[in-house]
């Protein structure tokens, strides 16, 4: 059987294979060198074309999350952590945490890398083959708000309804507008009916979310909803950002009685030349007793300095 001569190039160009096209040659001259079978040529043009698709999807959605930084979850230290552990998240990180539609609150003080894990979850959900998107609470409120003044509302409320999961984080660390719990359980609500995922991150108690959001009753709506298919997680220990200092939180009473620190260094690189308070009060009152007695003392004086 006569093989017709093909033009591979526009063959590949024809059927989108961008990867073979660039590729078939150099493997054609390795399969020829090692004397592959038809076989195991095709498997690896294959291979090569999958993974680099599976490479410029993973770029493009994540480009489209719009993570403000990227992280994965072998990227986190739960060394300082007591109660979360990777055991512990097993299911989180699985695709059927995206299609049983399950949520997550993550809850802590600042710095114990609640941001980070929750990038983290949503980028595996992304490897696993799904979308996501990250938002601040106060983007999120802030677009809805001007989306609804403007009568575009039900428009815009796609953006954060459509992506298989959604990211809000920082929940309580801004000031919200009165309809804040309005706008936001519009989200909450719609999701929550098409069983699609949700990640908050917080500072604050669940009960305090009705002060946040400036509504009570919403804001137990929302929790109500995330968390009838969710689970809230604290983390807890020092915050990561300041674990150079040694201090088990660095807004403590106690952080602000330990010597200070720059650059990690035991003591400053340039300490100021001030003395206890005990040292300055007693050398005010031994410069108070000189001038008293040098007052009431006749004046006199041998030496050619002047007396200042």
């Amino acid at each position: 059987m006569k093989i017709p001569d093909l033009d591979l190039d526009g063959c590949f160009k024809r059927l989108h294979l961008a990867n073979a096209r660039r590729v078939w040659r150099d493997l054609v001259v390795r399969a020829e060198r090692e004397d592959w079978s038809c076989r195991d040529f095709l498997s690896l043009l294959l291979a090569e074309e999958i993974a680099h698709r599976q490479q410029t999807r993973l770029g493009r959605v994540s480009r489209w999350a719009h993570f403000p930084f990227l992280k994965t979850i072998d990227d986190f230290d739960f060394t300082y952590q007591s109660v979360v552990r990777l055991s512990l998240l097993g299911s989180a990180l699985s695709p059927d945490f995206v299609t049983e539609g399950q949520s997550l609150i993550l809850t802590g003080k600042p710095g114990r890398g609640k941001t980070h894990l929750a990038i983290a979850i949503a980028y595996r959900a992304i490897q696993n083959g799904f979308e996501a998107r990250f938002v601040t609470a106060a983007e999120l409120i802030d677009d809805l708000s001007s989306a609804f003044r403007s009568g575009h509302l039900a428009e815009r409320l796609a953006t954060y309804t459509h992506p298989a999961v959604l990211v809000v984080d920082e929940v309580g660390y801004l000031t919200y507008g009165t309809d804040a719990a309005n706008m936001l359980f519009h989200v909450v609500n719609d999701r929550h009916r098409h069983k699609r995922t949700m990640i908050f991150t917080t500072n604050k108690p669940l009960n305090a979310w009705g002060r946040v959001l400036h509504d009570e009753d919403l804001a137990l709506a929302i929790v109500d909803r995330v968390l009838e298919r969710g689970r809230l997680l604290t983390l807890d220990g020092p915050s990561l950002r300041t674990t150079h200092l040694g201090l088990d939180d660095a807004t403590s009473p106690e952080a602000s009685h330990q010597l200070a620190r720059i650059s990690g260094t035991d003591r400053p690189e340039f300490p100021e030349p001030t003395i206890s308070k005990e040292a300055r009060v007693a050398a005010t009152i031994g410069v108070l007793g000189l001038r008293e007695e040098m007052s009431s003392a006749p004046f006199h004086c041998e030496s050619s300095v002047p007396i200042l």
